[in-house]
């Protein structure tokens, strides 16, 4: 029986007749009233094992039927004893696959048709929406195989089952069966065949189903050499790695560039090949162990590491770690993510380096390189040598990223592991896409009660990078069913992402949503919170209604629109993007606009070499935009504080100083003052100053400022609540990423006795606002 063919149990045997026997010896049939019900399953339920599973189960309870995966979901037939049905429908959900997400179950009584058998029916398409599984780790069942020299899948690269492996990457349409994937390429050899058509067998319709005998291939090419494959690319790959390579390695969403962690001079030149600036790398670590001797390692975050979705997951790193300073320079953090591929086991199974460097491949601001032709041009240059295979990436996902707070997971890029899996909203919404930001880009389509993010896109000043948005905006479309009646965008008229939804409007409404309404809303989304919130969105930009730039605002808002409360008072930013850059600049900015002097002994004088040109900038307003912004007031203690001066990516000046950051709970807090809806920040910076020259270690001075940030929202929110009755606050924005102020004001705001929204499913930074877009203007008609 080949691939896809019907599959029928005759459970005649199994139902039997039931007897009962009198006292006096006369057999009575008390046969159950018969009863046919079509239930249709909703949610993650293809390419998890559903029919698999569903088949066994009926055959348990006695039941007769059929069951097959529609565009809409799962479809079953089930006939025979009330109960049972009963029961089965209970089960359906309650028993379901590990990768299965049961949305609804339906029911619907049909004509009772009689039969004995139950079948699997071949996949049919048509109108209708079912969900897709995210790409996730390889499974302990196939990890075992993996390791036993006496299993055919020994050390084979992509083993993998219905529990486990690629899905969302190599999807090209639904429903999703083998000829709709990147696998419709490799022939099923008749072992893998036999147990794709078994239901009693894990593989059953596992769409990524392969062996040494039928599946990909793995090459390596290294110029002026013959190309290598399968055992011998991967001696190769080790013999390279040993010897200082950077290797550009194939994984699931995209390539990723590879080197030795503990090699300072490697990862100096991959950073400078890649133009990373400062930038931190991921790491790779070979098991749990490896990771607990570079980095601290609680329970939340083993359980991270360890998951079925294998994230990054952003770490203490431990004092005389064996990894280069170059990964991660200046930074007390190390992104550790676990081989969530055979590929990537294979990689660590030869003496030879424990950690690698595992960073996307391509050149910083470009999206990551999927193609194999893409990897030999685009990554010319970065790579010394490429370790491939033959089966086609139809879709980029890089990798996510996460961190554990206060036991509660956070958030920082949400992408393999979790893309394309839907939010569910609280109110439905008009089939919309909401094409989110221009930093961290993702985009979202939504209708009725289900949102999808994407994954991860990127920054949009790369011409690549928009091609790449249109693509996966095509494919979203094509999985999701949706079709945007409605564009919603940021406000900012320069935003690329804004730019892109007018040109392919085609007559439909584009609707614009303030940036930091759509932070907000997308928290209140992700919690299914209808009412009104005090809302805190504190960020380094976002287009403000009065064309400055926001980021430091405290909104009073709802779906529906929003007041602006509070907000950081407006100093200028001189120079645009070149005082993002310069937070000395930024530091001296504020430090006039508070009326303070720039003493010559203050490390952001000593460092802004431009002061001439700076003092002329802001004495006659050139070039000089007004912001609130909370991210640049974090830049400006930054450099005050000596911590950082220049920054060579974004949030580098207060990602240092949270890291720098004393856990001492007792060291005081710096001040503001609030008058009207304006924080002004004056008292808070003359109190750094006056710590600087009397030479406060930067670790204190950092604690201080977090733990008055913190205060100063429990007073905004107290005082927000006595006038308004509100009593939700909700914390949004990419300076809620901070681990330190997070914590601190969550800690504060419950002692006040506020509930605490905060982010868990999407992040808090820009990555997220797609989300928020869509919740604020796809549910108006």
């Amino acid at each position: 029986m080949g691939p896809g063919a019907g599959l029928v149990c005759d459970l005649s045997v199994v139902r039997g007749i039931r007897h009962f026997f009198s006292p006096g010896g006369v057999s009575i049939t008390n046969e159950p009233e018969r009863v046919r019900t079509r239930v249709l399953v909703t949610g993650v339920v293809q390419g998890v094992g559903f029919r698999p599973f569903v088949y066994s189960l009926a055959r348990e309870l006695g039941l007769s039927g059929q069951v097959g995966n529609t565009a809409s979901g799962v479809v079953a037939e089930v006939e025979g004893p009330d109960a049972a049905v009963s029961d089965f429908a209970d089960r359906i959900r309650v028993d379901a696959p590990p990768l299965a997400v049961v949305s609804t179950v339906a029911m619907e009584s049909l004509p009772v048709a009689g039969g004995t058998e139950f079948t699997i029916l071949d996949s049919t398409a048509g109108a209708g929406r079912t969900l897709v599984s995210p790409d996730v780790a390889t499974c302990a069942d196939c990890w075992s195989e993996f390791a036993d020299p006496s299993d055919r899948r020994y050390r084979h690269p992509f083993i993998s089952c219905t529990n486990c492996g690629p899905r969302f990457t190599i999807i090209t349409g639904l429903p999703y069966d083998r000829p709709a994937t990147t696998m419709s390429g490799f022939p099923l050899c008749p072992d893998c065949a036999r147990e794709y058509a078994d239901p009693a067998d894990r593989r059953f319709h596992a769409q990524p189903i392969a062996c040494p005998a039928c599946g990909p291939r793995l090459q390596l090419v290294q110029p002026g050499l013959e190309t290598a494959y399968d055992e011998d690319a991967l001696a190769s790959a080790h013999a390279l790695l040993v010897d200082g390579a950077i290797l550009a390695v194939k994984g699931i969403g995209g390539f990723h560039l590879v080197c030795d962690a503990s090699d300072q001079a490697v990862v100096t030149t991959l950073r400078k090949r890649k133009d990373r600036g400062d930038k931190p790398f991921a790491v790779m670590a070979a098991d749990l162990d490896t990771a607990r001797r570079i980095a601290e390692v609680d329970a939340d975050e083993e359980e991270l590491l360890t998951g079925i979705r294998h994230p990054i997951v952003l770490l203490r790193r431990r004092p005389g770690a064996t990894v280069a300073e170059a990964v991660a320079p200046g930074n007390p953090d190390l992104g550790v993510m676990l081989p969530y591929t055979p590929l990537h086991r294979l990689l660590f199974d030869q003496p030879g380096p424990g950690v690698l460097v595992m960073t996307s491949g391509n050149l910083s601001g470009e999206p990551i390189v999927t193609t194999d032709d893409e990897a030999m041009t685009r990554l010319d240059g970065l790579a010394d040598a490429w370790l491939g295979h033959d089966r086609p990436i139809h879709v980029p996902c890089d990798d996510s990223v996460v961190r554990i707070v206060d036991t509660t997971e956070l958030p920082v890029r949400r992408s393999r592991g979790y893309a394309p899996f839907p939010v569910d909203l609280p109110v439905p919404v008009r089939p919309a896409l909401a094409v989110g930001g221009d930093l961290k880009n993702t985009f979202c389509l939504g209708e009725g009660r289900y949102a999808w993010l994407s994954a991860h896109v990127g920054d949009m000043d790369d011409l690549a990078t928009l091609q790449a948005f249109e693509r996966a905006e095509q494919h979203l479309e094509e999985l999701t069913g949706v079709r945007p009646e409605l564009l919603v965008t940021d406000k900012h008229p320069s935003y690329r992402s804004r730019q892109w939804a007018e040109r392919h409007a085609d007559g439909r409404q584009v609707v614009g949503v303030q940036h930091h309404h759509a932070h907000l809303a997308s928290l209140m989304a992700e919690h299914r919170y209808c009412g009104e919130i005090i809302g805190f969105a504190f960020d380094g930009t976002g287009y403000g209604d009065d064309g400055a730039v926001w980021g430091g605002e405290v909104l009073l808002t709802g779906y529906d629109g929003f007041e602006r409360y509070a907000h950081l008072k407006y100093v200028p930013l001189p120079g645009g993007d070149a005082g993002v850059r310069n937070p000395c600049r930024m530091a001296l900015s504020h430090l006039r606009a508070a009326g303070l002097g720039w003493d010559p002994r203050l490390p952001s004088v000593q460092a802004c070499r431009e002061l001439d040109l700076l003092e002329a900038q802001l004495d006659h307003d050139i070039a000089c935009t007004p912001t609130s912004s909370m991210g640049r007031l974090f830049d400006a203690v930054s450099s005050l504080a000596g911590v950082c001066h220049r920054v060579g990516y974004e949030a580098q000046a207060a990602i240092e100083l949270e890291g720098t950051a004393s856990s001492d709970e007792g060291l005081g807090a710096y001040g503001f003052d609030v008058d009207g809806e304006q924080i002004d920040p004056a008292p808070l910076l003359a109190a750094v100053v006056r710590d600087v020259l009397a030479g406060v270690p930067p670790s204190v001075m950092s604690a201080r400022f977090h733990q008055g940030l913190a205060e100063l929202m429990v007073t905004l929110a107290e005082r927000a609540r006595a006038a308004e009755g509100l009593t939700t606050v909700g914390l949004s924005g990419g300076v809620f990423v901070n681990k330190v102020l997070l914590s601190a004001t969550t800690r504060a705001l419950t002692g006040a006795g506020f509930a605490v929204l905060r982010h868990r499913r999407v992040p808090p930074t820009d990555a997220g606002i797609a989300l928020g877009q869509l919740a604020v203007a796809a549910r108006v008609r």
